[in-house]
């Protein structure tokens, strides 16, 4: 059974990042306690923005190390339709974990095997009204859910509450599963509500301009801590 004490990640999002300064922007998160360093990519076609490519992955790669030489994994979130070809250019350019949308694959079981047969770890994406219900069948060969709360496609929107309440049905479904499967939670994720998202569920966390909207990324970052301790 999977480690009933939580460990907590935080993963700022680089879509809210200063992308003139994309490469000091990364070293300054990560020097400031960044757990994991997520992509949010978008194709402008499934969503309506266009974000970074594999390249910018690959770039960024060798830089995504703390001081002590320790990696810090590059967490995929693709927004994009089709899924396959872009999920395996992205696994080839150094990404550890790779999401997608399960409405954006035409067989979803099949882009899993795909991503997990890259040796990077796989991931469903669930946007806020999309049920849960691909899980029935998928859940014994993912390691990650990703609950969306904003609608997909723009940094800066605010939290729906709504999706709780699905982060609750998601943790249920994974302490059923037996399996160690991480809990991540996307869109309006601030000091003031990280609790509240635990609470229900969560362990992984992505925060975009809360964190790169503040002067000092460390002190965000440590706050997020302290509130998750209480």
């Amino acid at each position: 059974m999977p480690n009933t004490t939580p460990t907590y990640r935080i993963a700022p999002s680089l879509l809210s990042a200063d992308f003139a300064r994309l490469g000091d922007e990364l070293k300054a998160v990560i020097a400031g306690g960044a757990d994991w360093i997520h992509f949010d990519v978008m194709d402008n076609h499934y969503v309506p923005n266009l974000t970074f490519g594999p390249m910018v992955c690959q770039a960024l790669k060798p830089h995504c190390v703390r001081a002590d030489g320790s990696a810090v994994p590059i967490d995929v979130h693709l927004m994009v339709q089709p899924v396959d070809a872009l999920a395996a250019a992205f696994a080839d350019a150094g990404a550890d974990l790779i999401s997608f949308h399960p409405e954006a694959s035409g067989h979803v079981h099949r882009s899993v095997q795909a991503i997990k047969a890259k040796g990077c770890k796989a991931g469903l994406v669930f946007n806020p009204a999309t049920p849960l219900d691909v899980l029935d069948w998928t859940i014994d060969d993912i390691d990650l859910i990703l609950i969306m709360s904003v609608n997909p496609g723009f940094g800066g929107q605010s939290f729906i509450d709504s999706a709780l309440r699905k982060v609750e049905q998601a943790r249920k479904r994974i302490e059923a599963s037996g399996r160690d499967i991480r809990l991540e939670v996307d869109g309006g994720i601030k000091i003031d509500n990280i609790r509240r998202v635990a609470d229900a569920g969560a362990d992984t966390f992505v925060a975009g301009s809360a964190i790169f909207g503040k002067p000092d990324y460390r002190a965000v970052m440590d706050a997020m801590r302290a509130a998750l301790k209480d």
